[in-house]
């Protein structure tokens, strides 16, 4: 509707606040949620976590759900500005499987994706349980 109405596509920080304003008039209502909202527009790239109170953050990294306190363990200690693409989906998969490791609600298959500024690139999808093997075996 947005693109129909102004000729151009929303940006990434307008496409956060809608959710956020959606999410607040549900406030109080016992939902649970943890969303980023990712994308490139006009002013280059964007990050924003959106939750189920409408709390709206920007930021460059970010982590949700049960296991994201653990995730962010791994994330913030291995995180530089200069990360190669490589050493970030490296660093992806490891919070990823810290997180898996340390919370019995975390796990599955894990669909990791890269946002590009001509659009998204799926990059892998890989059952948790099979990177917890490649990072136990790597370090041995």
């Amino acid at each position: 509707l947005y693109y129909l109405r102004n000729g151009e596509r929303i940006s990434v920080s307008a496409a956060s606040k809608l959710l956020s304003n959606m999410m607040c008039q549900y406030r109080g209502m016992g939902l649970s949620m943890g969303s980023m909202i990712c994308g490139w527009d006009k002013k280059g790239p964007g990050l924003y976590y959106v939750d189920e109170n409408g709390t709206r953050l920007s930021g460059n990294m970010f982590s949700t759900g049960s296991g994201n306190s653990h995730a962010y363990g791994v994330m913030d200690s291995g995180y530089r500005p200069d990360l190669s693409i490589e050493e970030a989906y490296d660093l992806g998969r490891r919070a990823i499987v810290h997180a898996t490791h340390r919370d019995s609600y975390s796990g599955g298959v894990v669909n990791m994706y890269h946002m590009k500024e001509d659009g998204w690139v799926k990059v892998e999808s890989t059952d948790v349980s099979d990177l917890m093997h490649q990072y136990r075996e790597a370090s041995q």
